[in-house]
């Protein structure tokens, strides 16, 4: 168990790796630096940096409404946070050619949502088309045969944002940074070998040694390339963003509007009244980048790497905007980029020592594309696991998985009831856009 003054080496200054900080310094911890390979926070590598995200409380899973119920909360009561919450409720549908499945999981959400005590009087069951159009006056959209239900305690988080009003807090707080590809880049953790394998600190690429009594690992799916052996409990898997340039009337029309996601289709948000920007996400099974020789995927190098939309889902975002906003389907869709997060097969998070390291290395992982809703409470868990005496992770689901680093899954997190669609490899969407 850490003593509050222990060198604390924090590698990543993503959403873990910033809430992490944030909840060690309000436990008392007086000694930690956080590492970064970009030049400035937010980070281009961080999955978070982002315009927005959804935070929405309903899941089959009762233990992660609860959580997420925790984390509304500290969104909206906490003054570090509630700047960048939303809450514009969360309206939750599919279309009538939605696929089984995507209904299937439509049903076992506004179940989940109707069932629990503290949700149920924010559902509102919108079963057709006409209610939609009705309640949303600000849609000029058909929404053929679409229907489900608005849940008004749910919203969305300005994510760039809130990353950045965490990292300047810290700071302020007495936090170091060590940022850019050479004071801020971690090349290595290095180890002193007696009498077990422990972590006593990190080399970054400019050759320097931080010594650490504790190195914190919140990389996301780059983890495994500082930490080999988390093999392929961790894959990198992305997701496709893109936005449309409104006009600041647009923008102004739309503004209220829920985060408005179609099953089969995808979601958009409220415009941003800063930048001007209408983000929209298409439904899909996400990009996987494989690495041929160990079978795991890693994100890119470079963000430029993924600066590019996948035809088909172009295709799906102009549906979603003719569905919905009709006037915006055939605009140009700018800052087109895939967006990489740590994705876990049972979509489960990883807040757990490595094994073999005398409870010196901790790693924190596994968002699988839902852990940024809960910032304002992660870190939490993380200060948890230092104080147990026990040095183990009491919440079993977030231990340390062990899936066999031979176990390939070409459909990796499929498995995982809200995904619909198959999981494809980057060099193949690559190569067909490089043939149009």
């Amino acid at each position: 168990m850490a003593s509050k003054d222990t060198p604390i080496a924090i590698v990543g200054a993503g959403a873990f790796g910033l809430s992490t900080a944030w909840h060690l310094l309000q436990s008392g911890y007086t000694n930690i630096t956080v590492f970064d390979k970009d030049t400035e926070v937010p980070s281009r590598f961080s999955a978070a940096n982002d315009l927005n995200k959804i935070v929405r409380a309903e899941y089959e899973d009762r233990f992660y409404t609860d959580l997420t119920i925790e984390a509304i909360s500290a969104w909206k009561s906490n003054p570090l946070f509630a700047p960048h919450f939303h809450q514009t409720g969360f309206l939750h549908c599919v279309t009538g050619a939605a696929p089984e499945k995507a209904v299937g999981t439509l049903h076992r959400f506004r179940t989940s949502a109707e069932n629990h005590p503290e949700i149920q009087p924010h559902v509102v069951p919108l079963e057709n088309d006409d209610s939609i159009r009705k309640r949303f006056w600000q849609f000029n959209g058909q929404f053929p045969t679409w229907h489900g239900y608005l849940n008004q305690l749910d919203g969305y988080a300005h994510s760039a944002n809130a990353l950045a009003a965490v990292y300047r807090a810290t700071r302020a707080a007495g936090v170091r940074f060590f940022l850019g590809d050479q004071n801020g880049a971690v090349q290595q953790i290095t180890y002193a070998d007696s009498p077990h394998k422990k972590a006593n600190g990190v080399r970054t690429v400019n050759g320097r040694f931080h010594p650490a009594g504790l190195v914190i690992v919140a990389v996301g799916a780059a983890a495994g390339r500082l930490v080999p052996k988390i093999g392929k409990q961790v894959v990198a898997k992305s997701w496709s963003v893109a936005h449309v340039h409104l006009t600041d009337e647009e923008t102004s029309l739309l503004r209220g509007i829920p985060v408005t996601y179609a099953r089969d289709l995808g979601f958009l948000f409220e415009p941003d009244p800063k930048s001007n920007l209408l983000k929209l996400c298409p439904m899909g099974g996400g990009y996987i980048d494989t690495d041929p020789q160990t079978g795991v995927s890693y994100p890119p190098l470079s963000p430029e790497t993924s600066a590019f939309l996948p035809q088909e889902d172009e295709k799906r975002i102009r549906k979603l905007l003719a569905q919905t906003l009709p006037a915006l389907s055939e605009r140009p869709l700018v800052r087109k980029t895939l967006c990489w997060f740590a994705d876990t097969s049972d979509s489960d998070f990883i807040i757990d020592y490595v094994p073999e390291t005398s409870s010196s290395l901790v790693l924190l992982s596994g968002d699988s594309g839902h852990g940024f809703k809960m910032f304002p409470i992660f870190g939490k868990w993380v200060v948890d696991l230092l104080q147990n005496p026990d040095n183990q992770q009491a919440v079993r689901r977030w231990r340390w998985k062990g899936r066999d680093g031979n176990d390939r899954n070409t459909n990796w997190g499929g498995d995982v009831s809200w995904r619909v669609g198959e999981t494809r490899e980057l060099s193949e969407v690559q190569s067909r856009i490089s043939k149009l």
